[in-house]
Parts: structure tokens; sequence; C-alpha cells
């Protein structure tokens, strides 16, 4: 009797072993793994060989001066990004053929970044869908979070007059003021890097009535911020260096994610550096916090991520969050 109880033990014990391991390995699996990203003090520390680094669009300056009732090899690969962006529906079938669905696209596009409404895949339009840009959708559920038409307005922009609320008007409960962040702790980031971020959030506690608390805990924190590499379990993948830089979730989700292929910058002047492939993090920084806030894009030079990053610049002091 007791050399049977004896083996169901041992039986029971194994078998809660092993659905434990089974647990923590389905969970590895899931989770998404936090990197070292690549951060250089300024612009001068970039290694040369970042120079010749191409984006993952650049293969879109082949389409130029394409227009609908073609066929050309490359166009479904376009269909699919606008399709990220939410000017094409997750239904549509991604054919080689300028469609009509691709045609109201593209129109739909050059309305939003306010270039010539031509349907066609014209110089100034595909210059502007291969820059880098932020991760978050300028269509959500259907809905343009984008202004229309064309602006007379300087290519100075403010950070917050330009966005537009997202869908629903997502926004953080009266009770909290306070809004803490933190940072994941496998990115082991130095206070430098902390720094950057710091000054991002400090900038929008300017203009808002909203402050910002660093923590330790990325636990209990309201905002989450980490950088990642590829497919990090959010079901906005990451696609390596340029293309998308960052994405931030409306509140009060918090999460606020930055592709860790980058080559971030921390300071000095980005204008300066010779890698095409350069990107200054506080701008980006800075414009995902209004994400974080529950703002979407406008077309008024699109977003602060998209105008410093395409042209490398550093914002400047008028360039900052204003009312």
């Amino acid at each position: 009797m007791w050399g049977l109880r004896s083996f169901l033990a041992v039986g029971f014990g194994f078998l809660v072993f092993f659905f434990t391991l089974l647990v923590l390995s389905l969970s590895l699996l899931y989770t998404p793994i936090p990197i070292s990203a690549h951060f250089f003090p300024n612009v001068t520390s970039i290694p040369p060989w970042l120079n010749s680094t191409q984006c993952n669009w650049d293969s879109f300056r082949n389409l130029s001066g394409c227009h609908a009732g073609e066929k050309v090899d490359g166009l479904s690969k376009l269909k699919k990004y606008f399709q990220y962006f939410g000017y094409i529906d997750n239904t549509s079938n991604f054919t080689e053929d300028f469609d009509e669905s691709l045609k109201s696209a593209l129109e739909t596009y050059q309305k939003n970044f306010n270039l010539n409404v031509t349907g066609e895949l014209d110089d100034f339009t595909v210059q502007q869908i291969v820059r880098p840009r932020c991760g978050v959708a300028d269509i959500v559920n259907g809905t343009s979070t984008m202004n229309s038409g064309k602006s007379n307005t300087s290519t100075r922009f403010h950070t917050v007059a330009h966005y537009t609320l997202f869908p629903g008007e997502p926004r953080w409960p009266q009770s909290k003021r306070d809004l803490t962040y933190a940072f994941n702790p496998d990115n082991n980031l130095s206070d430098e890097v902390k720094s950057v971020f710091a000054r991002a959030f400090d900038r929008w506690s300017t203009v808002t009535p909203l402050t910002f608390t660093m923590t330790t805990s990325a636990y209990s924190a309201d905002i989450k911020i980490g950088f990642y590499n590829g497919d990090h379990g959010d079901g906005e993948p990451f696609d390596g260096v340029l293309g998308t830089l960052a994405h931030a979730f409306s509140p009060p989700n918090g999460r606020f994610h930055l592709d860790g292929a980058e080559t971030w910058v921390v300071s000095g002047d980005v204008t300066k550096a010779t890698s095409s492939s350069a990107i200054d993090l506080e701008s980006v920084a800075v414009h995902e916090i209004g994400h974080l806030l529950g703002l979407g894009h406008s077309s008024v030079q699109f977003s602060m991520c998209v105008k410093e990053t395409a042209e490398r610049s550093k914002f400047e002091a008028e360039d900052s969050p204003k009312k």
C-alpha cells in the first residue's frame, strides 16, 4: 500500500513539475524579448559602416510613375504598407494590380500629407512614403486622425497645436494628474539615455496639467518604455533599420515601444550626421508621448517623428509643444 502511495505521489509530483515547465516555456514563447538598443552619444561616434544602411521601404522608389490600370511587381507590398497605416482595410486582396483600392488609398494619403492629389505614384508621393516614421496608424477604425486639405502653415510646427485626438478621444482619468513611467529593466539603459526621456516628458508637463515621474517598477508604472526588435508581441512588429521607428498606445494603455535596430543619437546636432540612419531619440520620444496622452497625427508637417527624422534635424526651442 505504501509503495503504491509513494508511486502515486512521485507521479503527481512529476506531472506538476512538467505542467509548470510547460507553462514557463509557453510564457517565454509569447513574452516580447527586450534587447540592448544601439545608442550613440553624438553623431561623430556613429561607425562609418552605418552610412550605407537602407530602409526596408526603399524598394518603393522603383514604383515611381505607376498609375491606375498598371500591373507592377511591388504594388502588393505597397498595399500592405497602406493597410498597416489604415488606408486599406484588412479584407483587401493584395495583388500587383494598381486597382481602385490603391488609387483611393493614395488619394487619401496625398491629401493627409498636403501633397498634390493625383492618385498616382509621383516622385513627391514616393519620397514621402519611404521616409522613416512613427508606427501609429493615420487612420484608425476607418477614421482619419489627420486634418484634411492643404495648409499654408510654415515648415515649422508645434506639437500640441498640430495634433488631433484619436477617435473616441481617449484620455487619462482626471484622478491621474501625475503619471509614472518606467523602463524595461532588461534594456539596461544608461542614465544618459533615461535623461533624454525625462527631457521629453518635461516638454509635455510644461503645456499640460500632467506631471511625469520616473519609477523603477515597470510592472506598476502608468507608462512602460522598452526597446524591441521585430515581432515583440503587440501585433505591430518593427521592421529593422529606419521604416517604423517607434509606436505608443493611447490612454490608458501606456505602452511605449521603440525599435532597437535604429541608430539612436542621444545628444548633439543630428543634422551633421553623415550616417543616413541617424535618428534623434528626443524628437521621437516627444512625438510618441503625444500618442500616450491620446493625440493622433495631423497633416501639418504630419508629426515631429516624420519631419525631424526625415531631415535628421534636432528640434529647436520654438518646435517644442505649445498650447
